[in-house]
């Protein structure tokens, strides 16, 4: 525990300097401009290094590019491989695991050691891996590494230590799953096919062993040779050459025949007792045409044939589908006795597999559904009823339905917020599920006790917004709502018009949301925010509409001296544009204020639903704001956006200026340049352009027709602000005392709270915090009436102060303490339904809640400090007095991303995310550096966008277009974690194989007393060839994650990784015991040969 006392007496403080030893941290020389005062700030600091650790928790979503799957019929989980080495793993709702290779290799194939708690993966890098799945966190325990020959195909029989596989070069290789060892036995491709066969049979693209026999392996050629080999004799039993290419095989549960799949989109039927040519050849999908040939089909590419006790046998295969239906969707076709039903998917199949009743391949199959691999999806059908529905996927298998373009993340909301979405959204549920359990039911999980309510919010290149429940690891969609139900639908443009337009013209671009009052703000990319509110009651509402004119001339370039003349607001003359605005109200001008041109060109690209319409429960649209298109060209971007549900007010910025809304009376408050905002506290020296003067009036407003207020403001045709996401390698400064006239200075990030407007202040007031990209804060302070019925009517007085405050780079977050060093929270209103019946007896009024900064420190008196946080360094400001307390150069070689004050551990700090991959804490107020983890070192502009931090030390971000990942950097979170995932294995009794019967078990051959380890072992094989393959031993136990840190904070941060796995204590005491016995051993070496030395000297030659 640190404490801190400073005494403000002018003197310069600063917080030490960058982590030790990291290239991207510099140190820091505060020279704090600190007015004297006898104040004594008294803050007892808690956290240490200690308490942070990075480490990802669960990752959400559809895994991206998936190629294989798996499915354990006994422990009921599903496993899903991904073309970058991700491996998810899933059982009941709650079980969800996310396993990566190190190599990043994509997975071809994964093979469960059915009810055994493995899995083997092969990987496209040649590589075969063991994972344990008998814990939480699953390990590699052994890897073998191929060196001449690619792996194409694996099959390991039931209840078998032997793994047949299938090479590129036709080659069967055997390995041992217990030791990862590769056996001497190899069935080579020359000797399965005859050797009067002239060309190679190609890959292996299937083996599995007879359900008649153990004792005998089918090997599929890709050329289309199938071969029966009898690996006692070591010699086919037959050899099957067809014309078409094969795909895959499967065994009819008795070992009698067995069906193919083709290249032509034929399936073919073979019995064992006769192998010259097929019993049965069937084009499902080809049809004979009129001059009687066959229609050309495409391949199937997978097929499964499974039996049923008291129907007809089910065959499922994808592809197959003829050529000349073009633009189909890919199918999977169930043929079940004469009854064939083609099922479209939405997206390609990667893999299907029948989910049956038993676990062995010689009795009857019994499939009761079908797992299918979309590549972006995953459903399941029940093959129990006869219209084959598909079960309600319980996973959050749809986050991507359309592409995620933003996300906020909310931990500790209030607790009735999640049951109400949840009873919202379920009213709007498909229907058409199957009734039966969803069939992957597998593996254990509790509801941990470190559980609080979370949200995750989710907004889409549609313009819709999800919100999910996230408490306890889980996500579960909860309420979907569509932004562009505000608008009506947009009509194709024409030339340059139709070229400027966005392909998403409604995609999400922020999300501003108070879970106490339940008000939600969207800001979309056409320059448009909608304001919603909750109401559980439908109604009828009409939208209302305000466009605003955020913009600037290209003409019309003045001096710094001829700007310094022109009205603007100043601390000593704070103006209102309120009175003026009323006044305008009343004498509107004419429409677009100039030519019959600019009114054509005013006008938003979307249009606002001008009548009333039937909402139902729900988030429901109140206000729709649009920034307006000037002279063809659409409006910048919206860089920043906060709402106050107390204050009653919106504001949001872009590159041009800053707008205020009152969204309670539905008018435009403020509507200025950024250059306006600085009045003469200007900190910079730079020429302008200007509004026209005979567009704009002293207090910077004006008014167009049909009550929509705008502003005629600053615009120059510079790149928009979505130049700077498109390069993190980007050099910034903003120390340059001249600033170029092109540049533009956008409004990064806006807060309302209770603050000091002017060091004069003696009590806080309603303030609006603006960070500019030039580093700069601005304090806008407010007058807002207290009393309801005046709030309803009376103006809301706004004006900039002339306070100034500077960063190095562009700012990125406010936040406020107390002077006791606790979170200061924004004001609020407590929810009220505004759609419910109305008593009389008791009036609906406004219930606000406030946490002014002087009513929590009656012992040390008024005023808060104030946490910035820019691109380049942290700094702490005391209010009213604006001295600059501490402050912290966070990164030279790089730039902050997402900053956030978060509460941990019963304390608070400040966390960043910087473009080079490190996430960093600061402690607060003191700025000393707690954690730095180099996390992510290659990110990318999928990451940048979505990365958000939350109290409690989570964060999450979008790891692929399909997948969020939540981390946590709490040490406490980490230890934690063990007792919140799920246990992927429980212990099951494999259920007993069927009782044959004497007389099928006499003639149905003697698969039961074939011994693999007779045949495979060493002592009858041999050793296999070393130069073959490489056998890798895992890193078991390694729980966690392994973080490449810098300096001393990233040493400590290292040595706390937390390995808590079954056994892992017990291996850390054997290795510190081997340790002791070396060292011992090395001691004991050095004693005897000093003894040996030292045998024959006199006592006087010492």
């Amino acid at each position: 525990m640190k404490k801190f006392r400073k005494v403000l007496d002018g003197l310069t403080t600063s917080s030490p300097g960058g982590t030790i030893g990291s290239p991207s941290c510099g140190s820091a020389a505060g020279t704090p401009t600190a007015t004297p005062t006898p104040k004594e700030i008294d803050i007892q600091e808690t956290l240490v290094s200690e308490n942070f650790q990075l480490c990802k928790t669960v990752r959400h979503g559809f895994p991206y590019q998936p190629t294989a799957l798996a499915f354990d019929p006994v422990q009921k989980i599903l496993a899903i491989g991904s073309r970058t080495g991700g491996v998810r793993i899933l059982g009941r709702p709650g079980v969800d695991c996310y396993c990566q290779h190190e190599s990043g290799a994509a997975v071809l194939q994964l093979q469960f050691l059915i009810n055994e708690g493995a899995l083997v993966t092969a990987c496209a890098d040649d590589t075969l891996h063991l994972w344990n799945l008998r814990q939480r966190r699953p390990a590699v325990l052994h890897s073998l590494k191929f060196n001449r020959e690619r792996i194409t195909f694996c099959h390991l029989p039931f209840q078998s230590k032997w793994l047949y596989v299938g090479t590129e070069r036709g080659n069967t290789h055997i390995v041992n799953i217990e030791s990862f060892i590769l056996s001497g036995y190899v069935i080579m491709w020359n000797k399965a096919i005859e050797l009067s066969t002239k060309t190679h049979p190609g890959p292996v693209v299937h083996l599995s062993d007879s359900p008649k026999d153990e004792g005998k392996l089918l090997i599929g050629f890709e050329s289309g040779t199938v071969v029966q080999w009898d690996l006692r004799l070591k010699k086919a039993d037959f050899r099957i050459y067809y014309d078409e290419a094969i795909h895959s095989v499967g065994w009819h549960h008795e070992g009698k025949q067995f069906m193919c799949s083709h290249s032509d989109g034929s399936l073919t039927m073979w019995n064992l007792r006769n192998t010259t040519k097929p019993f049965q050849v069937t084009f499902p999908h080809g049809k004979i045409q009129k001059d009687g040939r066959k229609e050309s089909c495409k391949p199937i590419l997978k097929v499964e044939y499974k039996t049923s006790r008291n129907s007809e046998p089910f065959v499922i295969f994808s592809g197959g589908l003829s050529y000349d239906k073009a633009g189909r969707r890919p199918t999977l076709t169930i043929m079940h006795g004469k009854a064939i039903t083609v099922l479209e998917m939405d997206y390609p199949i990667v893999e299907f597999m029948a989910l049956c009743e038993t676990p062995y391949n010689n009795e009857v199959q019994e499939p009761y559904a079908v797992v299918v691999l979309l590549e972006k999806d995953l459903i399941v059908v029940d093959l129990t009823q006869s219209n084959y529905p598909v079960f309600e996927n319980p996973y959050p298998m749809d986050v991507h339905e359309s592409p995620v373009t933003c996300t906020a993340y909310f931990a500790e909301c209030p607790p009735d917020i999640i049951p109400i979405l949840y009873s919202i959204g379920a009213k709007h549920k498909k229907t058409g599920y199957s009734q039966k359990e969803w069939p992957i039911a597998g593996g254990t999980w509790t509801l941990g006790s470190h559980t609080y309510p979370e949200i995750i919010i989710t907004g889409h290149a549609d313009g819709s917004i999800k919100f999910w429940d996230a408490s306890a690891i889980t996500l579960q969609m909860l309420y979907k709502l569509k932004t562009s139900k505000v608008f009506e639908k947009p009509k194709p443009g024409e030339g340059r018009a139709a070229e400027l337009v966005e392909e998403d013209p409604f995609a999400v671009q922020m999300v501003s949301w108070c879970p106490q009052s339940r008000i939600f703000c969207v800001v979309g990319i056409s320059a448009h925010i909608i304001l919603y509110r909750f109401s559980k009651y439908d109604a009828n509402t009409q939208i209302v509409s305000l466009e605003v004119r955020l913009q600037c001339e290209t003409e019309d370039v003045i001096s710094p001296s001829e700007n310094e003349n022109n009205p603007c607001f100043s601390e000593s003359s704070p103006h209102s544009p309120q009175p003026h605005h009323q006044q305008q109200q009343q004498h509107p001008p004419s429409p677009g204020s100039g030519t019959p041109e600019g009114n054509k060109d005013s006008i938003p690209h979307l249009k606002v639903k001008d009548r009333m319409v039937r909402v139902p429960p729900g988030y429901q649209a109140e206000l729709a704001i649009q920034l307006l298109w000037i002279d063809g060209e659409p409006p910048q971007q919206i860089t920043s956006l906060d709402i106050n549900s107390a204050y009653g007010l919106l504001a949001f910025g872009n590159c041009n200026g800053l707008a205020v809304v009152d969204y309670l009376q539905k008018t435009i408050l403020l509507c200025m340049s950024t250059l306006d905002l600085y009045g003469a506290a200007d900190p910079y020296q730079r020429l302008t352009r200007s509004p026209r003067r005979n567009r704009q009036s002293t207090s910077g407003l004006t008014e167009l027709s049909d009550n929509q207020q705008s502003i005629d403001m600053e615009r120059s045709k510079s790149p928009t602000s979505e130049s700077r996401e498109n390069s993190f390698s980007r050099s910034r400064s903003s120390s340059v005392s001249s600033i170029d006239r092109d540049t533009k200075e956008a409004i990064t990030t806006l807060q309302f709270g209770e603050s000091y407007g002017r060091k004069s202040d003696a009590l806080p007031t309603p303030c609006l915090w603006v960070g500019t990209s030039l580093g700069v804060v601005l304090l806008i302070p407010m007058s807002i009436p207290t009393d309801h019925e005046e709030r309803m009517e009376e103006p809301v007085t706004i004006g900039p102060s002339g306070t100034v405050l500077m960063l190095k780079g562009s700012v990125l977050r406010f936040g406020f303490l107390d002077c006791m060093g606790a979170i200061i929270q924004s004001p609020f209103e407590v929810w009220r339904d505004l759609n419910a019946p109305q008593d009389p007896d008791r009036p609906r009024r406004r219930k606000l809640v406030h946490f002014s900064p002087s009513s929590s420190q009656d012992s040390c008196g008024e005023g808060h400090l104030a946490v910035v946080c820019s691109e380049r360094q942290a700094k702490v400001f005391l209010m009213p007095s604006q001295s600059c307390l501490f402050v912290h150069n966070i990164t030279e070689s790089s730039f902050v991303l997402r900053a956030d004050v978060v509460s941990v551990c019963n304390s608070v700090c400040l966390a960043c995310f910087c473009a080079n991959g490190h996430v960093m804490t600061l402690s607060l107020p003191s700025l000393r550096p707690l954690m730095d983890v180099n996390y992510l070192p290659l990110t990318d502009m999928r990451i940048a966008r979505t990365f958000c931090f939350t109290n409690g030390g989570q964060a999450l971000y979008l790891s692929s277009p399909t997948e969020i990942q939540r981390i946590t950097y709490s040490q406490e979170m980490c230890d934690n974690l063990q007792e919140m995932l799920g246990e992927l294995f429980t212990p099951i009794e494999t259920p007993e194989a069927q009782n044959r019967g004497f007389l099928k078990g006499f003639f149905g051959g003697n698969s039961h007393n074939f011994d693999r380890e007779e045949l495979f072992g060493e002592a009858a094989a041999g050793k296999a060839s070393r130069s073959l393959a490489q056998h890798i031993p895992g890193q078991v136990g390694m729980e966690g994650m392994k973080v490449a840190a810098s300096g001393a904070v990233g040493e400590l941060a290292r040595a706390r990784i937390a390995l808590d796995e079954r056994g892992q204590r017990l291996g850390e005491l054997e290795e510190r015991t081997a340790l002791m016995m070396t060292s011992a051993e090395s001691f004991s070496k050095h004693a005897h040969e000093l003894m040996l030395k030292c045998k024959d000297k006199k006592w006087y030659q010492f």
